[in-house]
């Protein structure tokens, strides 16, 4: 029986107060460091974020120099950061094991901080997943504190000489350990983000995850606001850290609309193409889609259903994508589920254009959910669990549907009713599609950040614009 919001009912738009907050541009250029951290050759919802934000800023005139920590940032936009790295992954985690590379020259670490070696690393899912990361996560949260101070210092020294910023823009806050160090160095403003760190501090092993929050509650003091991209996520971090409630702006991500397909709504359809668009992996869903998916095929409907799935799929998730491909097959269902790889950015709108539904039944708590951002953006609606953005997403687009957390029967009800009313779709894509195109721009996204600087500015405080070129 399925509750009252995942009914299939005509979605209605509420646009909520706090999406259309008055912006205004600063009055002259601000120059922002923006410190964001790679995900090991993997694209990530933070990666894309940060570049789309720094390039919507640069166009409307600031100079903001994108730094990229730990390995390259993997985009699918032009990429905005510096060529080099700072704190390069092998080098943090060689100085957490092995006390010699606390003290290595220069230029040994700059051969460890190269492409080839970096290439390496991003080919290890281990590299970003919180298993085994404790000592690790812990040591750089301890700041010049911990094992990497060496690099802390590097950055440092790179900063004054390329010249003091305005302002530190901090990526997430797993950065904190940073924070002590640069207001006290550069005496400017710091900024940070939240986004997604409770999932990454809460999959440590006990000895360090309690610790490791302590450390970024401390931290968090140093901070002078942090940016969170929706409301659930701004109050559930407000709660772990002990934040006021002032300390905390809600600044949604905001989308580069340019080339992003629109749906054309066949007049008849002979199947119901189901999507899913993120990263491979249990966390994400998509055993739970596919689970729906066969279930619903399995009574032989008229329309009957596929599921096409795309994103990034590491070397450790290559076996969880098998087992739901031979799922399919043992089902009598081969054909029905198929895997595009990792698209770029002109097919992944391609691919999102072409779906009917978009599905992510995220097993945690989404704190970001780009993607589902972008399927709105092509005026695909949305069936999405009731946790983390989800609710409020599809309260302020009226873009989809919600179901109960892990209720697969739910989603099966939600495509028989689809498949019974599929005049439904359009209509809650477009509307989905229009709120997008109105409230998540990055131009409005970059105006919003833009206005939190001038905020926290000294008035006097200006510097000439030019972007950092060279790497230490």
């Amino acid at each position: 029986m399925l509750t009252h919001a995942a009914r299939l009912t005509p979605a209605t738009n509420s646009i909520l107060p706090v999406e259309t907050p008055a912006v205004k541009a600063a009055s002259s250029p601000f120059k922002v460091v923006y410190l964001g951290t790679g995900a090991a050759g993997m694209y990530c919802g933070s990666c894309l974020h940060d570049n789309a934000l720094v390039a919507a800023l640069r166009r409307l005139g600031h100079d903001v120099v994108l730094v990229p920590l730990y390995t390259p940032l993997r985009t699918d936009e032009p990429n905005q950061s510096l060529p080099c790295v700072f704190f390069g992954g092998i080098n943090v985690y060689l100085q957490q094991v092995l006390p010699l590379f606390r003290y290595t020259p220069r230029w040994l670490d700059r051969l460890l901080d190269s492409g080839p070696v970096m290439r390496l690393l991003a080919r290890r899912r281990a590299a970003v997943d919180a298993r085994g990361l404790g000592p690790l996560t812990i040591s750089m949260l301890q700041g010049e504190e911990g094992n990497q101070r060496k690099e802390l210092q590097r950055l440092l020294q790179w900063l004054e000489h390329e010249g003091p910023p305005q302002l530190i823009h901090l990526s997430n806050a797993l950065l904190l350990g940073l924070a002590p160090a640069l207001k006290h160095h550069l005496g400017v403003p710091v900024v940070c983000n939240l986004s997604g760190e409770d999932i990454f501090l809460d999959a440590l092993e006990p000895s360090h995850r309690e610790q490791a929050w302590e450390l970024v509650a401390r931290h968090a003091r140093h901070v002078d606001r942090f940016v969170a991209l929706n409301r659930y996520y701004a109050q559930a971090m407000s709660r772990r850290l002990e934040l006021a409630e002032d300390q905390v702006e809600v600044i949604p991500h905001g989308l580069n609309l340019e080339g992003v397909s629109r749906r054309q709504w066949p007049s008849q359809r002979k199947q119901l193409t189901v999507g899913f668009l993120a990263r491979v992996c249990p966390e994400k869903g998509l055993h739970l889609a596919a689970q729906a998916v066969r279930e619903y095929n399995a009574a032989a409907p008229e329309l009957p259903a596929v599921l096409h799935c795309a994103g990034y799929l590491s070397s450790g998730d290559r076996r969880y994508l098998r087992q739901i491909e031979r799922e399919f097959a043992a089902a009598g269902q081969a054909e029905r589920f198929r895997y595009f790889g990792e698209p770029d950015r002109q097919e992944k709108f391609r691919l999102l254009a072409s779906w009917d539904m978009f599905c992510l039944p995220t097993v945690y708590q989404e704190s970001k959910g780009l993607s589902a951002l972008e399927a709105l953006a092509c005026g695909v609606p949305l069936v999405v669990p009731r946790h983390g953005v989800f609710p409020e997403l599809i309260e302020h687009t009226g873009g989809g549907w919600l179901f109960e957390p892990g209720e697969v029967e739910q989603i099966v009800d939600l495509f028989r009713q689809v498949a019974a009313a599929p005049e439904q779709l359009p209509r809650c894509g477009e509307q989905g599609r229009r709120v997008i195109c109105q409230h998540y721009t990055d131009h409005l996204m970059a105006q919003r950040t833009a206005e939190l600087y001038h905020r926290l500015c000294r008035p006097g405080d200006r510097f000439p614009a030019a972007h950092a070129k060279e790497c230490p």
